[in-house]
């Protein structure tokens, strides 16, 4: 078994066999039917072992998996919807608290709300709320699990109108290190709160969020537009000088890809080098179709997949293109500006990509998500007009080293752009540590430190881009 200490052959069997009985979920063990499958998350470079997977039921399991890792030392990670790019939802030889089974979803129309508990997928929150023609902010591949994506802010196609996902978290349910289920939001332990909403991870095993619902959909206006990379200058200049201008109601992307060999795409073009530019227009359809057409003609388009879609559909789009068992390895930076210099230095990396999988992308920010002041959550600063997004992706392990590498050389060369600071759903491994945490959180980081030491002295919530509680 691995603590947060040493590692010990094992742990007393009676104390094992205990603590299962008293679980209403599953205990999983190596050589279990399911244990395979559960130690599995979406990023096929992560390959660990946990000692043990406790897969919850609901609040009181997680109460039961938090005390006995506690009380053992045991090295702990909490599984949401498993995405996880970073891996940090298992371990070896420690134990994993495996969410799931709590999926369930309840919309409140008369308070206009939604709770879902912590092991549910975008898919399942958005299947629920647009039966209504409402929405949360959530991130832009619908498996991704709610919580990991909103814990540390949680970015996707509603960013400019209604903000990060945090911005909506009106309540949380949380399970803390001393094995207490607390609610934390604005009015009850308020501090706790304040930290959730951009560092969660840190504090405690969230059972479920409620959220703020918003008008969306059911149909909604994308752009949708590829534009050869020989235009890329004049694309992206055209379209940083449309989304300047831009209303809240558009959030987009631009996007070096390939278009890799799918039904949806014309055989000519697979695996053809592109800049797509993307555009969601959150308002009324008719009215979003008319106000996107510009970046449909910033060039000579080579393929225009624009329309009028549901939004569930929108949000699923990309879903195929990132499998179970692809191998993933992100990185962030936000960005100053972008002039003449970084657009150069943008289609040069676009062009370098290690792999056609392996996308280049450039989020524009504001809108809403600007007018939450740095200190108002635990999130930090969202003053940067851009986000640089390496989204390295490769299906042959052969390639691993090369395309971890690319990825780390070309974010550190592109620091020149930034005053730094990056999204920690996007960190890479987190490898930087210390480093990266502060550069995130800025003049937050002491204040979720006092945080941190108040609510996890001992550090048991350590998987993860961590904050270390301060010597006691």
């Amino acid at each position: 078994m691995a603590t947060v200490t040493t590692i010990h052959p094992s742990l007393d069997e009676p104390a094992i066999e205990t603590f299962s009985a008293n679980l209403l979920g599953d205990l999983l063990r190596p050589g279990d039917p399911a244990y395979e499958d559960a130690r599995a998350v979406r990023n096929g470079l992560i390959d660990r072992r946990p000692a043990l997977i406790a897969r919850c039921s609901g609040a009181a399991d997680v109460i039961a998996a938090v005390n006995f890792a506690r009380d053992n030392s045991l090295l702990l990670s909490v599984r949401g919807g498993g995405h996880n790019v970073a891996g940090n939802a298992v371990n070896d030889g420690g134990i994993v608290i495996d969410l799931s089974r709590m999926r369930g979803v309840r919309v409140d129309l008369k308070a206009g709300t939604v709770r879902a508990e912590g092991g549910a997928t975008w898919a399942d929150v958005d299947h629920e709320t647009q039966v209504y023609g409402l929405a949360v902010p959530g991130g832009v591949v619908s498996s991704t699990g709610i919580g990991g994506l909103t814990l540390h802010g949680g970015l996707g196609a509603l960013r400019r109108k209604y903000g990060l996902s945090i911005d909506s978290l009106v309540s949380v349910d949380i399970v803390t290190a001393d094995g207490t289920l607390r609610t934390a939001s604005a009015e009850e332990n308020a501090d706790l709160f304040w930290a959730v909403r951009g560092a969660g991870s840190n504090f405690g095993v969230v059972t479920s969020f409620e959220f703020t619902l918003h008008p969306v959909g059911p149909l909604v206006a994308l752009a949708a537009t590829a534009y050869a990379t020989e235009d890329a200058y004049r694309v992206l200049a055209g379209w940083r000088d449309y989304m300047a201008a831009a209303p809240d109601e558009i959030s987009s992307m631009a996007v070096f890809w390939s278009l890799l060999p799918a039904d949806i795409f014309p055989a000519e073009l697979h695996n053809r080098p592109m800049l797509l530019i993307s555009a969601v227009h959150s308002g009324a359809a008719e009215e979003g179709e008319a106000a996107l057409l510009p970046l449909r003609h910033l060039a000579e388009p080579v393929l225009d997949m624009s329309g009028t879609l549901p939004y569930t559909v929108l949000q699923s789009g990309f879903d195929s293109f990132f499998p179970k068992g692809g191998l993933y390895y992100w990185k962030s930076l936000y960005l100053n500006t972008l002039g003449e210099e970084e657009i150069a230095a943008l289609a040069s990396i676009g062009a370098d990509r290690p792999t056609p999988q392996s996308a280049v992308g450039l989020w524009h920010l504001g809108g809403q998500m600007t007018r939450t002041a740095a200190t108002d959550t635990a999130f930090g600063s969202r003053a940067a007009p851009y986000m640089l997004s390496l989204d390295t992706t490769w299906t042959d392990p052969a390639d691993t080293a090369r395309c971890i590498q690319w990825t780390r050389d070309t974010w550190r060369a592109a620091h020149q752009f930034s005053s730094g600071g990056l999204y920690l759903n996007f960190a890479g491994f987190g490898e930087e540590k210390e480093a990266l945490v502060r550069a995130s959180y800025g003049a937050n980081y002491e204040r979720l430190v006092d945080i941190k030491t108040r609510y996890d002295p001992t550090n048991l919530f350590r998987m993860n881009n961590n904050i270390h509680p301060a010597e006691t």
